[in-house]
């Protein structure tokens, strides 16, 4: 029989996460560092927001675009925080989380060829989202000494005649780095300079530790050049939900809306009357919890530094990426002999692309005592291992 796969779902391989998940879900008394979710229960609110909604027979289709309300509440979101405007109308989309607003950006944009700067290490479905809608990745290196921050210079060093957009994430998945409003400018400037589109994925904006998180749409002159994803799973706890969004210009939008169209109809709508409460009521629950991470923050990259696994001090999101240097292994070696001999998952920074080498991604979105936990068997192993 002839392989009916195409090569451009063939040409993607499978994710570097899965394996060690799958062999972590063997072990009966494994600490995960590995899984980028909250360990928290979405807050009490919004769960009953969401009951209630299927009590009252919600469970029809909403609007393509979302529910009114819901798109209202975030547009009067955004504006509040940011600063940044967008007509809830024409220039929002409530998506399936976040995921399908980046498979949407790139189906919308992109032509065959089309190129797209992806800095790196990133998230895993970067690549292979750009390669899905027929586009070719064009991979950036970010390094520990800019704090895992894109410049502007790499970024205008990567343009081709080819260059359609830059994709970027920030607070970053996985190093937890948060960029600079200098650097955003610097990076806008070089956008508008070469007439690039720019997605900003800001999943991670409520989940900032002592500094600011910039929304780019938001900086001079580029929010009619920006697709802005975000969503509830991260900052709300609602990854179970999956509920996310896009805001842009009316055109883009509409490209997105119409790929949303033929593809999901409408995110689930018990989701969007969750969301709907988490814009109104979440606030106190979200400050809860980025106090929360913050103290585990503190406690595991304290504990790796420690440990002579250097770390640099992520701001955002809830992650750390410490190096393996000190251990003489691999990142994958290391990921692997540390969950084989003391039952710690992580995952390997080259995961996240090739300038992840030499990095592991540890998440801080568990337990406290279970990260003490985790740092005492991480002693034991650096004991062993260098």
């Amino acid at each position: 029989m002839r392989n009916y796969v195409s090569q451009r779902v063939h040409s993607v391989p499978p994710s570097g996460i899965r394996r060690f998940f799958d062999i972590a879900a063997t072990m009966k008394n494994v600490i995960s560092l590995g899984i980028g979710e909250p360990d928290f229960v979405t807050p009490r609110p919004i769960l009953q927001a969401g009951v209630a909604s299927l009590e009252r027979g919600e469970t029809a289709y909403t609007s393509n675009s979302g529910v009114w309300e819901l798109r209202q509440a975030l547009a009067a979101y955004l504006q509040r925080r940011y600063g940044v405007r967008y007509d809830p109308e024409h220039e929002l989309l409530i998506t399936v989380g976040v995921s399908e607003a980046l498979y949407l950006a790139m189906t919308a944009v992109l032509d065959p060829g089309d190129e797209v700067i992806v800095p790196e290490p990133c998230f895993v479905a970067y690549q292979p989202e750009v390669v899905f809608a027929g586009g070719v990745p064009v991979t950036i290196a970010t390094r520990v000494a800019d704090g895992f921050q894109v410049t502007a210079e790499a970024v205008e060093r990567a343009i081709t005649p080819r260059t359609k957009a830059l994709l970027i994430g920030y607070p970053n998945n996985p190093t937890g780095a948060v960029m600079t409003r200098d650097n955003l400018i610097a990076i806008g400037q070089v956008a508008e300079a070469h007439d690039l589109l720019v997605i900003s994925d800001e999943i991670y904006d409520r989940l900032v530790y002592g500094v600011e998180h910039v929304c780019f749409a938001a900086l001079p002159g580029m929010r009619e050049r920006t697709i802005t994803l975000g969503g509830f799973s991260k900052g709300y706890a609602m990854t179970g939900w999956r509920l996310g969004y896009a805001a842009a210009p009316a055109e883009l939008l509409g490209a997105m809306r119409k790929v949303h169209q033929y593809t999901i109809m409408s995110a689930p709508t018990t989701a969007q009357m969750a969301g709907l409460e988490a814009l109104q009521n979440g606030e106190p629950f979200v400050e809860a919890m980025v106090a929360e991470y913050n103290r585990r923050r503190r406690l595991l990259v304290d504990g790796l530094n420690t440990l002579g696994l250097e770390c640099f001090e992520p701001k955002g999101a809830f992650y750390a990426f410490p190096s393996v240097a000190r251990s003489g292994m691999e990142d994958e070696e290391f990921a692997e002999a540390l969950l084989t001999e003391e039952e710690v998952a992580v995952v390997p920074g080259s995961a996240f692309g090739a300038s992840g080498a030499g990095y592991v991604r540890m998440v801080y979105a568990t337990a406290y005592e279970k990260i003490e936990e985790a740092l005492n068997r991480m002693e034991r192993f650096m004991r062993r291992h260098g």
